[in-house]
């Protein structure tokens, strides 16, 4: 088994700490891609934090959780897995920009029944989520990296799952608000 945490400076630390700002520095160039001012942004916190705070906190982050290998594997996953996603609409995102993505987005999920849009969610996470989790069950107890990123993947399904009905009831709010249906 690993060590519970590795010596700052050492070779283990170093590259735990790469693959943390590398895993880190994707998600933010496919979030910066996808929404530069944030207008799109699920995570309440990353969207306040905005992006030089946001860096600076991540930074310091990625310097502390590479003392640890087992949470260093879990966000690196997280993080990989959450860029990935990211860039698959990005694109689409940054060409159309925020504002217009936001309205088409809304129209889209205006035509779309709410059980069809919440059963495609809980659908994708629970089956992501069973990858996680059997990583997590059939991983030796001697090897944390397959349980890192068992673990890892079993936190995006459920960050997806929470950051995605969270974003689309403040969508809704928004699509209400801007149909005269709700207070701003």
């Amino acid at each position: 088994m690993m060590a519970p945490c590795v010596p700052f400076g050492s070779r283990e630390y170093l590259t735990y700490l790469l693959l943390l700002l590398v895993a880190r520095a994707t998600d933010f160039l496919s979030t910066w891609i996808a929404t530069p001012n944030l207008v799109l942004e699920a995570n309440p916190i990353a969207r306040k934090l905005g992006w030089r705070w946001g860096i600076l906190l991540n930074l310091g982050l990625c310097g502390g959780f590479a003392a640890w290998p087992l949470p260093a594997i879990i966000i690196v996953t997280t993080s990989a897995l959450v860029a990935a996603r990211n860039f698959q609409s990005a694109w689409i995102m940054h060409s159309a920009g925020e504002e217009s993505y936001r309205d088409w987005f809304l129209e889209r999920l205006e035509a779309t029944q709410p059980a069809m849009f919440l059963f495609c969610v809980l659908a994708q996470s629970l089956l992501t989520a069973a990858v996680g989790a059997a990583l997590v069950l059939f991983s030796p107890s001697d090897q944390e990296i397959p349980l890192g990123i068992g673990m890892g993947i079993l936190a995006y399904a459920f960050a997806i799952t929470a950051y995605t009905l969270a974003a689309q009831w403040r969508h809704h709010r928004y699509a209400r608000r801007r149909h005269g249906l709700l207070e701003p």
